[in-house]
């Protein structure tokens, strides 16, 4: 299994693996893969300066690189307090309520407060400046394409830049911006996802633009894997499959418990994890904010603002029937916890297997 990204790139396998944990990105890369972290839940620049400092001691000398969240056109943001007063009031209450109904305790004195401010542009700004400081092989935007002077500062770097799209029409704009490689997200993906199904996106965003495609949704085998490629992708970008890793394991229980009992139809494309559309595990918390009494979503980034703190008092709370995660349809997949390693190892003999098997074929 291997493309012409994998010597662009100086990877041994053309498996792109993005995930929140320095932990499971370390041992992709390890593994022949690339590791991507995404930064969005580090609000502090000295935080991810020593969590990717932790990964560059703990790749061996192997690749890897970061997710942003970075919207093309610059927003008017003020301060977090500011963008705080913009929520309205009975969305705090229903957001209260809501945890009191379903048993979340609050969190222990002292706890909580700013929130995860890495959905703000400015501070996802500060990531890609400390990103640069480290040896870091890929830059990829989760909102499509950066602002054209952070293209520019990166490819000054000598790293390439990578974006998610979900029309065919969203990667000719990234290509034009000066996106490297594009990320083709079909539907059944997790986390902000567009409406078109991968089956359907990676021939058509590959016969659209001249760069690298990944192809990215619903993709947990090696049979995914070669099909992918059938399609005429470079490599495949998984995110959700990594979450039931042992890895991952470390203060997730409830969340892998979650997710190990899910079935592929137990997922649902909602707004109320951002303001933009997302995959999300189906649980009492999605149920609360599909109710006829419930508020509609706010924008990002006041969204997230919102329920950043009910999304830590839902982790501490250790109930899987409340979790708050982005995951896509392939959850239905994720059956057991096992070692990155043994993830990767299986992905490449059934891809072996696979396309050994399609060659017969007459």
């Amino acid at each position: 299994m291997r493309t012409s990204l994998c010597d662009q790139l100086g990877i041994e396998h053309p498996i792109f693996g993005f995930t929140p944990s320095e932990h499971v990105a370390a041992a992709i890369s390890r593994a022949g893969g690339l590791g991507v972290l995404g930064c969005v839940r580090f609000n502090d620049a000295e935080d991810l300066d020593r969590t990717l400092t932790w990964m560059d001691e703990n790749t061996d000398g192997k690749p890897y690189g970061v997710d942003i969240v970075m919207p093309a056109k610059v927003p008017t943001e003020g301060t977090q307090v500011d963008l705080t007063k913009l929520i309205p009031q009975g969305h705090k209450d229903f957001v209260q309520q809501t945890l009191l109904k379903l048993g979340v305790p609050p969190l222990p004195d002292g706890e909580g407060g700013e929130g995860v401010l890495g959905w703000l542009h400015s501070v996802a700004r500060s990531h890609v400046d400390v990103a640069l400081e480290h040896p870091v092989r890929l830059i990829a935007n989760a909102l499509g394409s950066p602002p054209a002077d952070v293209i520019e500062r990166v490819h000054a770097a000598g790293v390439p830049v990578a974006a998610l799209a979900g029309k065919a029409e969203h990667a000719r704009r990234h290509v034009a911006n000066g996106v490297d490689i594009v990320v083709a997200q079909g539907y059944e993906a997790g986390g902000h996802t567009g409406e078109v199904a991968t089956m359907v996106l990676v021939p058509e965003i590959v016969d659209a633009v001249d760069v690298p495609v990944l192809a990215a949704g619903g993709i947990g085998s090696g049979r995914q894997a070669a099909a992918a490629m059938a399609l005429g992708a470079a490599g495949v970008w998984m995110g959700s499959y990594w979450l039931t890793t042992a890895e991952y394991a470390l203060g997730n229980s409830s969340t892998q418990e979650a997710l190990l009992a899910a079935g592929s139809s137990d997922t649902v494309r909602t707004r109320i994890y951002t303001g933009k559309p997302a995959r999300l595990l189906k649980t009492r918390w999605t149920e609360a904010w599909s109710a006829e009494s419930a508020p509609e979503p706010l924008p990002m980034p006041l969204q997230n603002l919102l329920v950043s703190e009910a999304h830590l008092r839902i982790a501490r709370s250790d109930d899987p029937s409340v979790v708050s995660m982005p995951v896509g349809q392939v959850v239905g997949r994720m059956n057991e916890v096992r070692p990155v390693a043994d993830v990767m190892t299986e992905l490449l003999r059934e891809f072996d297997e696979t396309v050994e098997r399609l060659t017969k074929l007459r």
